[in-house]
C-alpha cells in the first residue's frame, strides 16, 4: 500500500460546504486542531509520521462523510484527553458540552476496546454481539459511535508497521466487531472497506489472489455497474415502473466468503458486480426481473425467487445473474 501525503487541516476545511453557519464551522475546527496539535506535539505513530496525521485522517473521513462541525471537531479532539493533560473540564469549557461529551463517549469506548482485547481470537458470536451492543448502549450519542468507526479506520489503513501478530489481531477484532457496527448503522463504504482491510492481514495470499482476478479496477468496476443501472433505470421509466436502483461492485471479502460457502471457484461467482432495485409491488419485481432479462442474457441456473420462498429472516427477493452488455457477468437483485 503506498504511502499517503501528510494531510494538513485545510484538506478538511475545504469539504465544508458553503452556508449561513459556515465560518463558525470553520473558525470551531480550526481551534479544535490547533488544540490538538499542542495535545499531540512530539507524539509518533508506528509508521515515523506526526500523531496529528491520525486525528486529522479521523476528521477528514467525517467530513468526506458529511457529519456536522461539531462531530468533526470532536474527531480532531478523539484522543487528547486520553493522550495528553488536556482535561474533559476544560475541553468543555472551550468548545462546549458537546464537543466535550463525543469526546468523553470516544474515551470510554477506547477502555471497552481495551478490555476486549484480553480475549483476543477467543469470542464467540454471542461475545462478538455483546459487545457490539456494549458499544452502541454506552454512546449515548450514536455519533461517538461514528468516530469509533472512523478512528477504526484509518488505524486499519495503516497497520503495516504493527507486527504481524498484532496486526490479524486487530483485522480479526475488526470483522467481529467494527465491521459489522458499520453495517448496523448503514455506513456501507467503510463496512466493505473494513471486511477488505481485514481479510488482507489475515489472509493475504487469499486477497492476493482474488485481487489478481478481479482484472478492473475497483473504479473502473464502479463505473461499469454504474452504467448498467443507468440503463436499466431508463427501461423502467419507459414502462412507468416506480423504482429505485443502485449499483454495487462486491467487494474482495464477500467474494471470498460466497467462494468458501458455495465452494465454487472465482468464475462461478456471478455477482461480483450486482444492480439492486427497489420497488413498491410484488407484480413490479417479477415485471422488473422479465425487463432485466430483456436487456442481458440470463445465466441458467443463477434465478433464486426469495419472494415465493422468503429466508428464515422473511428477506424477500428476486436474485438473477446476467451476461452485461460489456461480456461481464452481473447480479441483479
Amino acid at each position: 500500500m503506498s504511502k499517503q501525503p501528510l494531510l494538513d487541516i485545510s484538506d478538511i476545511l475545504e469539504r465544508i460546504r458553503p452556508g449561513e453557519r459556515a465560518d463558525d464551522a470553520r473558525t470551531l475546527i480550526k481551534h479544535a486542531y490547533t488544540v490538538a496539535e499542542q495535545a499531540h506535539a512530539g507524539q509518533i505513530r508506528k509508521s515515523g509520521e506526526p500523531y496529528i496525521q491520525h486525528p486529522l485522517a479521523v476528521a477528514l473521513l467525517l467530513a468526506d462523510m458529511g457529519m456536522d462541525p461539531v462531530t468533526i471537531a470532536a474527531g480532531l479532539l478523539h484522543d487528547v484527553v486520553e493522550d495528553s493533560d488536556v482535561d474533559l473540564k476544560w475541553l468543555a469549557q472551550e468548545f462546549g458540552p458537546y464537543v466535550a461529551s463525543l469526546v468523553d463517549g470516544v474515551t470510554k469506548l477506547e477502555q471497552i476496546d481495551k478490555f476486549s482485547h484480553k480475549s483476543e481470537g477467543l469470542r464467540n458470536e454471542q461475545e462478538s454481539e455483546s459487545l457490539r451492543k456494549m458499544f452502541i448502549a454506552m454512546a449515548e450519542d450514536i455519533r461517538v459511535v461514528i468516530i469509533k468507526l472512523a478512528d477504526r479506520m484509518h488505524n486499519m489503513r495503516t497497520l503495516a508497521p504493527l507486527s504481524e501478530e498484532r496486526r490479524k489481531a486487530f483485522a480479526r477484532e475488526t470483522l467481529e466487531i467494527f465491521a459489522p457496527l458499520a453495517n448496523r448503522l448503514g455506513v456501507w463504504q467503510w463496512k466493505w472497506e473494513l471486511e477488505d482491510l481485514s481479510l488482507h492481514h489475515l489472509d493475504p495470499a487469499t486477497y492476493a489472489e482474488i485481487a489478481a482476478l478481479i482484472t478492473e479496477r475497483r473504479l473502473e468496476r464502479e463505473a461499469s455497474t454504474q452504467r448498467h443501472a443507468e440503463i436499466l433505470m431508463q427501461e423502467l421509466t419507459k414502462e412507468n415502473i416506480e423504482a429505485e436502483n443502485s449499483g454495487r461492485p462486491k467487494h474482495i471479502y464477500s467474494i471470498q466468503r460466497k467462494m468458501r460457502r458455495k465452494g465454487v471457484p472465482f468464475s462461478q461467482v456471478y455477482d461480483i458486480r450486482g444492480v439492486r432495485v427497489t420497488t413498491h409491488t410484488i407484480p413490479d419485481c417479477y415485471r422488473i426481473l422479465g425487463i432485466v432479462h430483456g436487456l442481458w442474457k440470463p445465466i441458467p441456473g443463477e434465478f433464486d425467487d426469495y419472494i415465493a420462498t422468503p429466508k428464515d429472516n422473511m428477506y424477500q427477493s428476486l436474485h438473477t445473474a446476467v451476461v452485461g452488455d460489456d461480456g461481464k457477468t452481473l447480479e441483479g437483485q
